[in-house]
């Protein structure tokens, strides 16, 4: 296969020497924002749409979000960015599936060689695992139950576990979104009796050859939405995850839906959206992508050649609308948040990366292959984003 080339016309493939950033002193206190103002519009480029300066952020924050993502991947000593938020605060990958959860979930729930692959235990343990959303929780269950078989399931030993757990006072919830508590429906008094009697229901309702039998990623989203206690955005989270594994093969690009934190990233990014719903916004940016990178002068370095899909632009103005609030304090969103909650702290184990082997970079990432991209630093805009105000 003929290697492509740069714009500065090197040849892909991991370089020679790794420009590593510039060490920092990182030590920031940014104060709440100020009341905001009516957002500024920058550019028209999107007609009938209008952006404003949190817009070319986005892409801004994307390329060096995953930056900061290859870097981390080889090694390179911390800090990975000399952008003074993104080194400071936590978030997530520009790529859903490389985030730490999302790593595990694929290698350590849905891809065990130890475990059975049919359709009925692949999808029982997706689904176990996603109503927590938490490592140390499935980590909980594995080690006081032996292997996790929908074969071997049985309510009153997995409540024994995570009721143990909680009574010695260990969260069994990712904070990453709310579950609700499911009382109503189930009638028992803890959350997590009522999500396993959730998961029973879906299991005895043939759900996972339900999920096998849809031909598109909005009938597997209808089919998890009918449950109670699942709404739209984690319907689409749970498909999502579903769609990892072999039992469906469902393009990413075929189907979205924004979540809260979306949508406050998009209003900040359009002045007026010309029209368009949230999910065409979301849309828009993925097909344009590499047109508005090209704009920018940037270079984004894709996962291994595959581009942003519809979850991951999505995920993006989550992140965007968090960025904005520090280096753009003047733009409002939907829920008038002023403060990144959260700090950025290592994690002390590394990940080996590896995603569903029909996305076909699996053996790229063994090969160690590293796009150039991923580590430009010449081209303006494309490694530092302190241009903008923070």
């Amino acid at each position: 296969m003929t290697k492509t080339g740069t714009p500065s016309g090197r040849k892909r493939g991991r370089p020679a020497n790794i420009p590593a950033a510039t060490p920092q002193t990182l030590a920031f206190d940014y104060p709440a924002a100020t009341a905001p103002a009516a957002p500024t519009i920058i550019s028209s480029h999107l007609a009938p749409a209008k952006t404003t300066a949190v817009y070319d952020s986005y892409w801004r924050f994307a390329a060096e979000r995953q930056r900061i993502f290859y870097r981390r991947a080889l090694g390179s000593p911390w800090p990975w960015t000399d952008n003074p938020v993104m080194a400071v605060f936590k978030f997530t990958n520009a790529y859903r599936a490389s985030d730490r959860v999302s790593q595990y979930l694929i290698r350590h729930v849905i891809y065990r060689e130890d475990l059975p692959a049919t359709i009925d235990e692949v999808v029982f343990r997706i689904l176990l695992f996603k109503l927590f959303n938490k490592i140390e929780t499935w980590e909980k269950l594995e080690g006081a139950l032996g292997s996790i078989l929908f074969a071997d399931y049985r309510f009153d030993r997995y409540d024994e576990v995570l009721s143990k757990a909680m009574a010695e006072g260990h969260r069994v919830y990712s904070a990453a979104y709310i579950m609700p508590p499911g009382s109503s429906a189930f009638g028992h008094k803890a959350k997590h009796q009522n999500h396993l009697k959730l998961l029973e229901m879906m299991m005895a309702q043939s759900l996972p050859q339900k999920l096998a039998s849809a031909r598109t990623m909005q009938r597997g989203f209808e089919l998890l939405r009918s449950y109670p206690t699942i709404g739209d955005f984690l319907a689409y989270q749970f498909v999502t995850d579903v769609n990892y594994s072999e039992v469906t093969n469902f393009s990413e690009m075929d189907f979205v839906i924004p979540g809260p934190g979306a949508r406050d990233g998009l209003r900040k990014c359009f002045a007026d959206t010309g029209g368009l719903s949230d999910a065409e916004l979301i849309r828009l940016m993925a097909d344009r992508q590499e047109q508005e990178c090209a704009r920018l002068g940037l270079e984004f370095p894709s996962l291994w050649g595959r581009p942003l899909q519809l979850i991951d632009c999505q995920n993006l103005f989550c992140e965007v609308d968090k960025y904005a609030r520090v280096a753009h304090p003047e733009a409002t969103g939907l829920t008038g948040r002023t403060r990144i909650k959260q700090k950025f702290a290592a994690q002390a184990q590394p990940i080996e990366f590896w995603y569903p082997p029909k996305w076909g970079i699996n053996d790229r990432i063994a090969a160690g292959a590293v796009p150039n991209e991923a580590f430009e630093a010449s081209r303006p805009g494309a490694a530092n984003t302190q241009e903008e105000s923070v």
